[in-house]
């Protein structure tokens, strides 16, 4: 058994009630495959949340954008690991590029969130990349691989983690990491994490792209040995977020 397709549509701070309504009904009309060839995990802003958990199909699953670095208390503005495991919500992106470079949060910051929501009972998309000018720097893996190991020195167990490679320069760029370069990336962490966590881990991870995933890329991304899904922006809006969980028949045909 392999590991099994992964999609989730970030909507970042985007929509309003009718917008998020329209959202929902496309993917509960979606013909998509069973939940044992993909998972599918939708992230609105937290104040949409309740509403997409209640009228979203069984099958799919929500996740929040982000959550709190320890227990709740005296942190304005903030949301806790526990009140989303007492809605209900099972999943949290965690360390997204949008927040490491606006919020300033740090590789070792990124790990303690992630230790303290799997301590709690969520699961976790863990994201890594590199700017365009690391990559230009030929730093790629360097930039990845410490902000993985940031992580891997917080846990032990990787079975509710999802790590999602984004390339920073590709995020709602229109700029999408070839496949091949996507391949390249995903499968070195790959080897990271057989070196560094186990060879158990590295074969189970589901490692997931994001950047820039469209219909239009998302089979001839999909095809690649090494990507086990996508985490989608933009297009996870639309209704061409269907077109991208249906790339999951590339790996199961």
């Amino acid at each position: 058994m392999g590991r099994k397709f992964f999609v989730g549509g970030n909507w970042k701070c985007n929509g309003i009630t009718d917008q998020v309504e329209k959202i929902v009904k496309t993917l509960n009309e979606g013909q998509v495959p069973p939940s044992d060839v993909v998972e599918v995990v939708v992230s609105p802003p937290y104040v949409f949340l309740p509403v997409v958990k209640s009228q979203l199909r069984q099958e799919f699953h929500v996740a929040a954008q982000n959550c709190w670095v320890k227990k709740g208390g005296a942190f304005t503005g903030e949301v806790s690991a526990e009140m989303l495991v007492n809605l209900g919500v099972p999943w949290v992106i965690l360390g997204h590029s949008e927040r490491r470079a606006l919020l300033g949060e740090s590789n070792e910051f990124v790990g303690d969130k992630v230790a303290y929501a799997l301590s709690q009972g969520l699961k976790v998309i863990a994201c890594v990349g590199e700017t365009l000018e690391q990559r230009e720097a030929g730093s790629t893996m360097d930039v990845v691989a410490a902000q993985t190991k940031a992580i891997a020195e917080k846990i032990k167990d990787w079975s509710n983690v999802v790590v999602a490679y984004e390339p920073v320069w590709a995020i709602g760029t229109g700029k999408v990491a070839t496949p091949a370069q996507a391949q390249e990336v995903h499968a070195s962490l790959r080897d990271w994490l057989k070196t560094n966590a186990s060879p158990e881990v590295a074969e189970s991870t589901r490692i997931i792209y994001g950047g820039s995933v469209t219909a239009a890329n998302c089979k001839e991304l999909a095809a690649q040995p090494d990507v086990d899904g996508f985490l989608v922006g933009g297009a996870s809006l639309k209704p061409e977020f269907i077109d991208i969980i249906n790339a999951a028949t590339v790996k199961s045909a």
